[in-house]
C-alpha cells in the first residue's frame, strides 16, 4: 500500500519544528495558564486517583493539542 500525496505532507508538516511567530508565543502561554488553572481545579476537587490521573493526562494531551493546532496550522 501506498500513503497519498496528503498524507506524507502531514508527517511532513507533523514532525517539523515550527518556530513561533507573530503572537503565537503569547497564546501559547494563555492557553497552559488556563489549562494550569484547570489543572489545579482538578487536583484540588477530585480525589487522587486513576480517573484523577487520566482527567490530568487528558488535558495535558488537550494543551499540546491546541498549542500544535497553532504551531501547524498557521502560515
Amino acid at each position: 500500500m501506498t500513503a497519498t500525496f496528503e498524507a506524507h505532507n502531514k508527517v511532513k508538516n507533523d514532525f517539523t519544528y515550527h518556530p513561533p511567530k507573530g503572537d503565537q508565543i503569547t497564546r501559547y502561554e494563555e492557553i497552559r495558564e488556563a489549562a494550569k488553572k484547570f489543572a489545579y481545579l482538578i487536583v484540588d476537587n477530585t480525589p487522587e486517583s486513576d480517573e484523577q490521573k487520566q482527567a490530568l493526562m487528558l488535558l495535558n494531551l488537550a494543551t499540546m493539542s491546541a498549542n500544535a493546532a497553532i504551531a501547524r496550522n498557521e502560515v
